[in-house]
């Protein structure tokens, strides 16, 4: 089944995911990462676009972000896109695409589980086992969330000021977070929905998105699927 339209809403957390083609890199040495980050720092910045959480991984990117308005994501992601492919295939003499298609993207409730979904971003590097700690991985936003670190990449969420009146607060709360295993359900649902263009949230959350957008933000229930006669047959005989 064809995956379902992006999602271009105006201050909704997103979790986006672009992935390198035929899932080949997109980070070659330390100076594309840097290349990057500075471009999509440029780019949600001219476009209207908070970035609350972000890896870059070998061969895709994570992020959290809530756009201004309506063509605030796919405006960034076009022209950071673009500008950064132009550039790979002229330092590398190569040709055609970076990226595996489109981005995706998924709205995520924020009051249950934007923190849940920064762990899963900045984790990243840990389930891959590049690094024992996020902490060690320079390229995401651990750093700037959990120990303050500048980074011009990051802007702070409504519910991340929440966590403590003062930034050292703030960050040693965001830091407890971690000390507790991330749930493999949630895991599981983030993908999902990620990957399939869904509403990760209560049905309450999906029907709200659904309605801003006008169609379907979750999968349809899988009912029982209905018996042949020949089904019945073999059913009768257990």
């Amino acid at each position: 089944m064809a995956r379902l339209g992006r999602y271009f809403m105006a201050d909704q957390v997103l979790h986006v995911i672009q992935c390198g083609n035929n899932r080949q890199a997109i980070f070659f040495e330390d100076e594309n990462y840097a290349l990057y980050h500075a471009w999509l720092a440029e780019a949600a910045r001219d476009h209207g676009c908070a970035i609350h959480a972000y890896v870059l991984m070998t061969n895709h990117v994570h992020l959290l972000v809530t756009p201004k308005k309506k063509e605030s994501l796919p405006r960034m992601m076009q022209s950071l896109g673009r500008r950064y492919v132009r550039a790979v295939n002229k330092l590398y003499r190569r040709s055609g695409t970076l990226w595996e298609g489109r981005y995706r993207a998924a709205p995520i409730d924020g009051d249950s589980h934007l923190f849940s979904c920064c762990r899963y971003i900045e984790l990243n590097p840990v389930r891959a086992a590049m690094v024992n700690h996020p902490r060690d991985y320079p390229w995401s936003s651990y750093r700037a969330n959990a120990m303050g670190e500048a980074d011009t990449l990051i802007s702070e969420h409504a519910l991340f000021k929440r966590l403590g009146r003062a930034a050292a607060e703030r960050q040693g709360a965001y830091r407890a977070l971690f000390r507790k295993a991330l749930d493999k359900n949630f895991i599981d649902d983030l993908r999902s929905a990620t990957n399939g263009g869904w509403a990760l949230g209560d049905n309450r959350f999906q029907q709200e998105i659904a309605e801003a957008v006008g169609r379907r933000a979750a999968p349809r229930s899988k009912g029982r699927p209905r018996n042949s006669d020949k089904d019945k047959r073999q059913l009768n005989l257990l």
